[in-house]
């Protein structure tokens, strides 16, 4: 992982259509700093961007959308999130968690070696600047009950039942 000193570098963004409405998509030459969700950005007047930079948005949405059609289980993306040591450890544990699985809160913070962190493992979740790439979707309360997402709740739902029917075309069905 690169640390970036207090200067960030330029970034670029693009759009995307997906199932679940249009995902804003932030790069910089490094690779992917951003995913929001619909309804969680404001419009942008300018989708200009660098070579490298395009690369990675472009390469992000074919990803998103090879995912979005049942045919992608695992991103294969640069990313350069930003966040707080802690974060940063919660947001790649996500990544860790199966397609089609779900995980608890307290387990993510026993898996980064903090059992005691779940409320701050649901606070990382709620700063997860990459979701769907880095499956925040896929981390539940204790009790098995869907709590919290960015998107709201029917997003976080569709998107779980969307990796439970394709993992059981595929003949891997979630546990």
């Amino acid at each position: 992982m690169t640390l970036v000193a207090n200067e960030a570098p330029a970034s670029y963004w693009s759009t995307c259509r997906a199932p679940i409405g249009e995902i804003l998509l932030v790069a910089d030459d490094t690779g992917l700093r951003e995913l929001q969700l619909p309804g969680c950005f404001a419009a942008r007047d300018d989708s200009r961007a660098s070579s490298c930079a395009g690369a990675h948005l472009a390469k992000a949405a074919e990803q998103l959308g090879a995912y979005f059609a049942g045919e992608l289980t695992r991103f294969d993306l640069t990313l350069v999130p930003t966040g707080t040591a802690f974060q940063l450890r919660v947001w790649w544990a996500l990544a860790d968690i199966p397609y089609a699985k779900t995980e608890s809160y307290g387990s993510v913070a026993a898996r980064i070696g903090s059992p005691k962190a779940s409320r701050a493992v649901g606070m990382a979740n709620n700063k997860n600047p990459l979701a769907i790439v880095l499956p925040c979707h896929r981390v539940i309360g204790s009790n098995g009950s869907l709590v919290g997402y960015g998107g709201g709740l029917w997003m976080k739902q569709w998107l779980l039942a969307h990796e439970a029917a394709v993992a059981e075309r595929i003949g891997a069905p979630p546990r």
